[in-house]
């Protein structure tokens, strides 16, 4: 595979649609992605041996029932899985390089590394959507892959009994290797020699919390001392575990008991405690004190928040979920980012609704979008060369999102309402700016001659572009349009046109004509040190007259310039060698050769004795 696969948005939905409910998770989807290969059926269990010659009916019959009994339809080897990284967790997060540059050459790196397909999609929140096929293992090394190399990453560490870290490990190292996979983390076990028992996880947030909660279930599973689950419904577990996880940790620390509460993004409802009985016990007691009490207290309100605001109810990692948590006691969900649904759902004391609403409205308005209209021809000067003009923005208001959109006369902006209308301002001055002191314009050429209006190493096309002081944008040969763009200067503009419109008129009136003359006759044309061609030059100053390398034997003489010069041209150097046909002449002497160094002489003496002058009259040699 050497490509990318770039969705739009509307195909990426079409055919997540397609998929079944359970392919639609919020983090991976796919027709297999629980399949066991195990569960494959064997040869035997495909094709049961056909009975004996000797066998009876009923046995026939039995038979028969095997071969439709056993034979169970073959599972497909071949999975999707989709998966979401966050506009701030992306590592490439300039949306002109989408699909290509560096995050498409990762992208082609570990199909090629994995053999596994992907394929990319833009959310309307930026994030990037990347739905992978292929086999089991090459999705899940591709999905490892993708969160190393595309998203950014954290660390976290967590402790266990330093016994438990063999269980860890596993056998030859193959739980570690499944764990990382399952959870695209890297995971960092102490050496033996090492007293720590501190696990360091390195992945996405998400991928730190599965991690963490795998390795404290393993470590649960080892652990002599009591163990004891919970089943305590998914929407509660925020009051468990308190904002920040503070609650939860008290817990821990009153009772001394481990409590393992299942991250957001893992779909299970079970709490695991660990310790010793009496801790295990207080824990679980304290657990179910929380669960009655919000059960029997806790109130519910849904409201309506546009889908595009959500991200900002959420927060960067969830943190504007945990400050409401906090500050209010009250636990807002919100609906997966692959669902359509625009309800969020509030739940806690009565008497705390009102505050947290408000606050899920404030944090929801908190951020804007907005645009700036901008012809597209000047969005590049409005970036600046290398991005310069555009830096200078970004970090005075680094929270805020420009888009620049090719093809469209506007600019999106988004952030937090104050610091984009500040931007907006900034980017309307340089706009009014740009637009009272530059101007464009467009002509149309042959692109034929596009290549002889830049000239050898661009000489042309750069000699107008500083005299000019202005831009031009000759297309390449590969879009075959004749649109020639000038931008710049007002007046530069307007003459950089002007000069390029001569030429092209020049070299579209322009004629190459091959005239057939003699080798024989080219030296006497162009004459001792080429003082009679320069006669013909100086005569004809816009042809120009290109005679062939002697060592070439060839009779083409070339003419290249403006038609009619070409033509008058061509008909007097006709006329010149005309002359010099019906003034020359020549006979052909038979000599021996034995005798040629008689006739010469001693140096060259007999054949200077020779040497005479003779006229052509009436046909006739006649000595002078």
């Amino acid at each position: 595979m050497s490509s990318v696969a770039v969705l739009t948005q509307e195909s990426f939905n079409e055919h997540r649609s397609g998929l079944l409910p359970e392919q639609s998770g919020a983090a991976v989807a796919g027709p297999s992605a629980g399949q066991d290969e195990d569960a494959l059926p064997t040869y035997k269990e495909a094709f049961p041996p056909l009975p004996e010659k000797a066998a009876s009916p009923e046995g026939t019959q039995e038979t028969a029932n095997a071969w439709t009994s056993k034979i169970r339809p073959l599972k497909s080897s071949i999975i999707t899985q989709v998966f979401h990284v966050p506009l701030e967790e992306r590592k490439y997060k300039d949306i002109n390089q989408f699909g290509e540059g560096d995050q498409a050459k990762v992208c082609v790196d570990i199909m090629h590394k994995t053999g596994a397909h992907l394929e990319l999609s833009l959310a309307k929140d930026q994030g990037l959507s990347i739905m992978v096929s292929g086999k089991l293992d090459a999705v899940m090394k591709a999905r490892k892959e993708i969160v190393s190399r595309l998203q950014t990453q954290a660390s976290a560490t967590v402790a266990i009994p330093k016994e438990h870290h063999r269980f860890v490990i596993g056998k030859n190292g193959e739980k570690l290797q499944e764990l990382e996979l399952k959870t695209a983390t890297k995971i960092q076990i102490p050496r033996p020699d090492d007293p720590s028992n501190q696990i360091k996880i390195s992945g996405t947030k998400e991928g730190l919390e599965k991690a963490k909660h795998e390795i404290l279930l393993i470590s649960a599973e080892q652990d002599k001392r009591a163990v004891e689950r919970v089943n305590i419904d998914k929407v509660y577990h925020p009051f468990i575990t308190g904002a920040y996880n503070k609650l939860v940790g008290e817990m821990m620390q009153e009772t001394g008991a481990r409590i393992n509460v299942p991250p957001p993004s893992v779909n299970k409802t079970e709490i695991v405690i660990t310790g010793e009985k009496e801790q295990v016990a207080l824990a679980v007691a304290m657990i179910k004190k929380i669960y009655e009490d919000k059960k029997k207290n806790a109130t519910t309100i849904a409201v309506e928040v546009k889908k595009s605001q959500h991200k900002y109810v959420i927060g960067p990692k969830g943190n504007t979920l945990q400050e409401i948590l906090d500050r209010t006691g009250v636990s807002v969900e919100i609906p997966p980012s692959d669902s359509s649904s625009e309800t969020v759902i509030l739940r806690g004391e009565p008497d705390r609704l009102g505050q947290a609403l408000t606050e899920v409205y404030a944090k929801a308005n908190s951020y804007t979008v907005s645009s700036v209209s901008a012809p597209s021809w000047l969005h590049r000067f409005i970036i600046g060369k290398k991005g310069q003009n555009l830096a200078k923005i970004t970090q005075q208001m680094p929270k805020v999102h420009i888009e620049f959109t090719e093809g469209e006369d506007k600019i999106t902006l988004e952030g937090p309402t104050k610091d984009v209308q500040m931007v907006q301002s900034q980017i309307e001055a340089i706009v009014t700016d740009l637009v009272s002191r530059m101007d464009y314009a467009e002509i149309s050429v042959d692109p034929k001659f596009h290549r002889h209006l830049i000239g050898k190493g661009g000489v042309n096309i750069n000699r107008i572009k500083e005299l000019h002081k202005v831009t031009v944008r000759i297309p390449p040969d590969n879009e075959k349009s004749n649109l020639i763009r000038i931008e710049g200067d007002p007046q530069g503009v307007q003459e950089a046109k002007k000069e390029l419109l001569e030429l092209a008129s020049r070299m579209e009136n322009e004629r190459t004509k091959d005239l057939i003359i003699e080798q024989r006759f080219h030296r006497a044309i162009i004459g001792q040190k080429g003082e009679k061609i320069k006669e013909v030059r100086d005569k004809f100053p816009e042809v120009i007259i290109n005679f062939p390398d002697p060592a070439q034997k060839s009779d083409i003489v070339q003419l290249r310039g403006p038609r009619t010069e070409v033509e008058k041209c061509s008909k007097f150097m006709q006329k010149i060698v005309a002359e010099m046909v019906e003034n020359s002449y020549s006979v052909s002497v038979p000599i021996f050769k034995q005798f040629h160094r008689n006739i010469i002489g001693k140096g060259g003496s007999n054949i200077k004795k020779c040497l005479f002058s003779c006229q052509k009259k009436n046909g006739k040699l006649v000595q002078t």
